[in-house]
């Protein structure tokens, strides 16, 4: 009986075998130490710290000289020779939103404040109007001690938005003010520190709505929302204001 012939192994089946199966490693590895020098970082200069307590100030300011920029843009009106409104100058000149120039020019003053009466943190102040923004609901007299609660509670550092609200929140509810405005009783609105009232000194004003910190009153020419410390009740009779609520509403209907 003839035996088959042997069998032949294919070469690349073998290689493939040969590569699947792991070469043993060698029981001594080298390892390598790379020693890595300390650098040292040189001190500033006593002029390098002024430079840089300078432009500090700088970067700090930028908001505050944009407010204060925008302050006098407004007042002197420079904007009547191209422009109707300071609102559309400000959204073709600086790309600004409706009510962005006007945070801006009420940072200004918060920050002036701050300036002039935190003398415990004159170093930490605001770098940015998103920061301060939430001062504006409290009285000038009130914001350096509220600065100076949030820089606390920032460590030390610039506070946060959110760190100066709750500040704002507390003290606000610790001194908190009844609102004893009525519906329909005739005010007068005080503008002192807030641009928004720029042009409205002075106006009557009509309670329309009683909210918790403000009231929202009707004017001769459309409807807004006041905070309590700007606006001054005129203490009219019953009777009167109910006439001054019949003149406004045939203005509003352009009678």
């Amino acid at each position: 009986m003839t035996k088959p012939p042997p069998r032949k192994r294919n070469k690349a089946t073998s290689a493939a075998s040969a590569d699947s199966i792991p070469a043993p490693k060698p029981d001594n590895q080298n390892v390598v130490t790379i020693d890595v020098s300390a650098v040292e970082v040189p001190e500033l200069t006593e002029e390098e710290q002024s430079d840089r307590l300078l432009l500090e100030r700088k970067v700090e300011r930028a908001f505050f000289e944009a407010g204060k920029a925008l302050l006098e843009l407004h007042d002197r009106r420079l904007y009547r020779s191209t422009h109707k409104t300071f609102e559309e100058y400000c959204k073709d000149r600086f790309g600004y939103s409706r009510r962005q120039p006007y945070h801006l020019i009420e940072a200004a003053v918060i920050f002036d404040n701050l300036v002039e009466k935190c003398e415990r943190n004159v170093h930490i102040l605001p770098t940015n109007e998103w920061q301060i923004r939430p001062l504006s609901k409290l009285d000038a007299d009130i914001q350096p001690e509220a600065w100076e609660q949030a820089v606390e509670s920032a460590n030390g550092k610039v506070p946060s938005h959110r760190i100066v609200k709750d500040v704002v929140q507390r003290i606000m509810e610790r001194t908190k003010v009844p609102n004893n405005y009525q519906v329909g009783e005739v005010c007068q609105i005080i503008a002192r520190d807030n641009p928004d009232l720029r042009g409205k000194g002075g106006c009557w004003a009509i309670v329309s709505q009683v909210n918790e910190f403000s009231c929202t009153v009707k004017i001769w020419n459309g409807e807004l929302t006041v905070g309590l410390k700007h606006l001054k009740s005129y203490d009219y009779l019953t009777q009167d204001c109910e006439n001054m609520q019949g003149i406004c509403d045939r203005i509003n209907r352009g009678e």
